[in-house]
């Protein structure tokens, strides 16, 4: 007998990564569904497909939609699926959402307008459009400093009046604005998850359902873990575990070795065993001294760890005179007059 799956979307979400080749120019469908196969098998109690961790921003429209076609009939109810569907217009927003729903999305992650935005009032119009447009829950997606605009506690407050607004992705790095989102919730059906990686067991305890993770996609049986923690009041093991997952939470969202989060989380990943690949341009891979600080992070996972190396890492001007030595070493005829 089948297990009817809980719609609900609350403890791990994972913003999965997008698996990539030739430069990062094609998607590598089978590493995907793969990676997503792997997540389900961690226990994650949810997944967003096409987060902005997944290189939204990059993809081109049909790939956005292979992506929605692949992903959803593999996922196949065995865990809540979110998509995101933002997107410039209303019109293409609603079409990319009812795109998601006909294949079976749980619910949709939707940007405000951002760029050239229309204000308050048409932000709250686009919302209001797109749940009337589809039959399936809204989160919405407060990121002020990536959209420049900000869905405030007043705007969040007549959202959650529409039936199928039911969450709100705060990534502002607030604590206080999640409690007060959380409080703004109380008598409704809407709830708030946090997209601040390096706040999780806090974000939990000042009132989110659960974490829209990015870095979950390097260490999914520890985010499951502490959530478990964290639901059966064990506060003392969650935050002994959560001492050894911060450094790499906290490395990925601000770092001063100018890693990106994508490139940084894509690189974690493949470090622990998954098959990612490269980043799309104009992202930029991860440095070698990135690499070892990376490596750092991820030796302290319990279950997702990787040794520390003994390999140090050379500042460029010494990594470049090396490889000249080398490359005009192979140049130079040998003995036999040959070339290597």
């Amino acid at each position: 007998m089948s297990v009817e799956v809980s719609k609900e979307f609350r403890g791990v979400i994972v913003a999965a990564a997008m698996p990539m080749t030739d430069a990062g120019e094609a998607i590598d469908e089978a590493a995907f569904l793969d990676h997503l196969d792997w997540l389900i098998d961690a226990g994650v109690h949810g997944l967003l497909v096409l987060s902005g961790t997944g290189e939204y921003a990059y993809l081109r429209p049909d790939e956005k939609k292979r992506v929605v076609e692949i992903a959803l009939p593999h996922i196949d109810g065995r865990v809540p699926v979110m998509v995101q569907t933002s997107e410039m217009s209303l019109t293409d927003t609603i079409e990319s959402s009812k795109f998601a729903v006909d294949h079976g999305a749980d619910a949709l992650m939707v940007l405000p307008p951002w760029l050239e935005s229309p204000f308050e009032r048409g932000v709250l119009y686009h919302y209001e459009r797109v749940a009337q447009a589809v039959a399936a829950d809204i989160a919405l997606y407060n990121t002020p400093a990536a959209s420049g605009v900000e869905i405030t506690p007043a705007m969040f407050r007549q959202l959650v009046a529409i039936d199928n607004i039911k969450y709100m992705k705060d990534s502002q790095g607030d604590l206080s604005r999640i409690q007060k989102l959380a409080a703004i919730c109380e008598g409704t059906n809407a709830r708030v998850l946090c997209g601040v990686d390096p706040l999780a067991p806090y974000a939990l305890m000042a009132g989110a359902v659960g974490m829209i993770w990015g870095c979950a996609n390097i260490m999914p049986h520890e985010c499951v873990e502490l959530v478990e923690h964290l639901d059966a009041g064990r506060l003392a093991e969650a935050l002994e575990l959560w001492k050894l997952m911060w450094p790499i939470n906290a490395f990925m969202w601000e770092n001063e070795l100018d890693v990106g989060f994508l490139p940084g989380v894509k690189a974690a990943t493949e470090m622990v065993g998954r098959q990612m690949g490269p980043v799309r341009r104009p992202q930029m891979p991860v440095t070698g001294a990135a690499r070892l600080a990376i490596e750092a992070g991820l030796s302290m996972l319990p279950v997702n760890g990787v040794q520390r190396s003994r390999l140090k890492w050379r500042e460029w001007a010494d990594e470049q005179d090396w490889l000249v030595r080398r490359t005009e070493a192979a140049g130079k005829p040998d003995a036999t007059g040959r070339t290597s």
